[in-house]
Parts: C-alpha cells; structure tokens; sequence
C-alpha cells in the first residue's frame, strides 16, 4: 500500500533581541531562539516541514516597529512565494504591536503562509489559533505599555534625585561614569556668556562678542539668538535637575551662583524693547567728555523715554545751570553729532599729509614702521568702523580727538597730536613683532 504523498512546507526561523548586550557571544539569545524553533520543525517532519537556509535575525532592534531589517527581508521571500511557515519562539519576537501584527497576518493570508509559536502551540489557519493570537497580543501590547510606563517612572525618580540621564550635555559639562562633570574651558564661556549678558542686557549684542572670540557651540556651530536664550535658562548651570517643569537638586556641580543666575533671569523677563533701549543707554557716549559749547561750558551725555522710544542728546552745562538763553546751543541730538564727527574722522584717515604726519611721529617710536604701514593701518579703520563693538569706537575717538567745539555756525574738530600715531602704530603691532 503506497504512502499519501506528503507536501514539503519550508519553514522560516524568526528571530529577535531588543537589545544589543550579550550578543557579541558566540552561542547567545538569538541562537537560542533559532535552536529551539529547528528543533520543532524536525519534530514536524513527517507532516512535510524543511527549515529553508536563510537567517532572519534582528538583534539589538525592538518590537514596537516593523521597519527591521531580517523581518524585511523576510517579508520580501513571503510575497516571492519562497516560504509556507513561518516559525519563532513567542508571538512578541515578530511583534508587540497588535496593529503591526494585523498587517503582518494580512501578508501571511494573502500569500497562504501559517504562522506558528513553540511555545504558545497554536497556528493562524485556524478560528481559534486566530483569538489565541489576538488575545495573546493584546497582552503582549499591554505589557509594552506598562514597560515603557515604569521606564518613565523610573526616569522621573531618577532626575528628582538629580540624577543625568543621558542626552548631550549642556555647554560646560562632559559625561563622566553617567554624572555631569564641569569642562573648565568651556565652563569659562559660559560664565562670559551670561555675566556679559547681565552686563549689556541685549542678545544681539553679545551675540557679536560672542562672534568676535570665537565662541561656538559643543559642535563648533555659531551661537544663535535661540540657543542663546535656551542656554540662559538652562537650570544646569545652577546644580539643578530638571524632570517635566520641576526643578531638583542635581548630584553635578553647578557653573555659575544664583545670584548671576537671578540677575540674567530678571533681565530676559523684561520686553525686548525695554532691554534695547537700557542696552543702547548703557551705550558708552562717543563724545563723553569731548563735546563743548563756544561759550566754553562742557556738554555731557543725557537721554529720555517717549512712547517706549529712547532718545539720547548732549546738553550744556551752561543751560542747566542759568537756564534758557543763556547759551547759542544748549542741546543736541547725539546720534546727529556723532555722525557727524565720524564722518569727520574717516575724511582724516583719507588725507595723505595727515597719513605723513601720523607717520612721522609713529616712526620716533617705531623705527621698523613704513609710510605704507601708516597708510594702511588707518585707510582700513574706515571700512573696518561699523564693525567696531560701540565701546571700541569710543575708545577711538577719545584716543583721536581733543575736543569737539560745537556753535551756531557749526562744529570744529580739534585732533590730538599724538594719537593718530598711536592709532598707527596700535594696528600695526603684529606685524612690527613679526618684522622684530
């Protein structure tokens, strides 16, 4: 009596790790899994069952996404027609997700392939391999969700204990043995960083210092207004953890004291506009101390707020002190006259017997100066003026000018003998001790 023939099923072993530790073993989880699912396709020889020569292993990849490599490939011979069974060791191997585990059944039906677990000891060609498999999912989806639950929990319990727990560490800070240990050469931009912001209250402005040192973020990017502000409030810096908007006692060394901290805050809780006029009237005045009436009587620095505006003028002593028409000019708009005494300036860097004369003088100093050096050094102050941080350019035109005699008839800049030599030989200084 002949035997019934018997159809030769070939069958794919399945196999998955979430996580990468101990599968640099030489037998580990994955072999594990694939040993037992060989030996329950030979218990099934008889029924027809092969064990096709492909591996599907995705180690180190979780459940929760189909987008794996092994599985995709496994997939791909699915719909070839390559394979009629696909075995592994538990249902959560293939999937944890009961949606992604519909999808996975659709393409398994579509291409009459049956599904099988060892250890569950059910297939999906049957109505009730079908409500197993729902229902076993169903679990194994609710056993992710309290998983990442207490992951989340023990991530909060964690940071209120002030624990790091992982990320890129704030600028100032490397990563140690799992703990925020403070980098003191950065650690140093960033205690700049915010005293020059308490200082000057404006992010524009040190945004330029910033530019002008070098200052870069941990990956060498330039510093913009957005990680400025992020890194200004970042509670870091003061030895604190944060978890969900609170804040706790962190186990790292804090980088700068609550009161710079407090400072800083107190600024950055004030409107742009407010900060943009306190920055420009922190501004150092371009003419303090330079700017005199033809009278005689000294004209200082002043400004005023109108409308939330700021409005900056020099106004004359003698006005203030005998009251109105005791002088020609009593007040001026100092954005007005400002201009107009650079203006002067940059006209003086361009004339050759003022270049001469600097030169000359700059030379009884020293000697290794050119005239063309000369004539270099303040042509390039021009251009180069704008650039100029506003206490650079202060610093200038006190070094340049004597005094700035304004009347009615106009103003006469009055420059200082010595200080466009000085200028001169200041700009050139790296190359006189390259040429030394």
């Amino acid at each position: 009596m002949n035997k019934p023939l018997v159809r030769k099923l070939r069958c794919a072993v399945y196999t998955r790790k979430s996580s990468e530790e101990g599968l640099e073993q030489e037998f580990n989880s994955l072999d594990a899994q694939r040993e037992a699912c060989e030996a329950y396709i030979a218990s099934q020889r008889s029924e027809g069952w092969v064990p096709v020569r492909d591996h599907y292993d995705d180690g180190g990849i979780s459940g929760g996404t189909l987008e794996r490599p092994a599985l995709q490939r496994l997939l791909a011979d699915i719909e070839e027609g390559l394979i009629d069974v696909v075995v592994v060791y538990k249902i959560d191997r293939l999937s944890r997700s009961l949606m992604d585990f519909s999808k996975l059944v659709e393409v398994f039906d579509r291409n009459d392939v049956t599904f099988v677990s060892i250890t569950q000891s059910f297939n999906t060609t049957t109505s009730m391999g079908r409500l197993t498999l729902n229902i076993l999912l169903s679990f194994a989806q609710f056993e992710r969700e309290v998983t990442a639950e207490r992951i989340r929990d023990k991530f909060a319990a964690s940071r209120a204990k002030g624990i790091w727990m992982g990320g890129v560490p704030p600028l100032g800070y490397d990563v140690q043995s799992r703990k925020l240990v403070v980098n003191e050469k950065a650690a140093a931009n960033v205690r700049y960083i915010f005293q020059r912001f308490r200082d000057v209250g404006s992010a524009t402005l040190l945004l330029r210092e910033l530019r002008e040192r070098g200052i870069t973020t941990r990956q060498g990017k330039t510093i913009t207004k957005g990680y400025l502000y992020r890194l200004l409030a970042n509670k870091a810096y003061i030895g604190e953890a944060v978890h969900k908007g609170n804040s706790y006692p962190g186990e790292h060394d804090a980088i700068i004291d609550q009161e710079l901290w407090d400072a800083v805050r107190a600024i950055t809780k004030e409107s742009p506009r407010t900060r943009a006029n306190r920055a420009r009237a922190n501004t150092p005045a371009l003419l303090k101390g330079l700017l005199w009436g033809s009278d005689g009587g000294a004209f200082s620095p002043t400004h005023s707020c109108k409308n939330g505006k700021l409005y900056r003028y020099y106004v004359s002593q003698t006005l203030l002190r005998h009251g109105a028409g005791s002088t020609t000019v009593g007040r001026v708009p100092a954005a007005e006259i400002e201009g107009a005494v650079v203006n002067q300036l940059r006209a003086v860097f361009r004339q050759p017997e003022i270049i001469i004369g600097a030169w000359k003088e700059a030379v009884k100093h020293a000697p290794a100066m050119t005239e063309a050096q000369a004539r270099e050094a303040l042509i390039n102050v021009d251009p180069m003026w704008d650039e100029l941080f506003p206490a650079e350019q202060a610093r200038i035109v006190q070094l340049l000018v004597d005094r700035v005699i304004v009347g009615s008839a106009g103003l006469e800049l009055k420059l200082r003998v010595d200080g466009l030599d000085a200028l001169a030989r200041e700009l050139q200084v790296p190359e006189l001790e390259e040429a030394a």
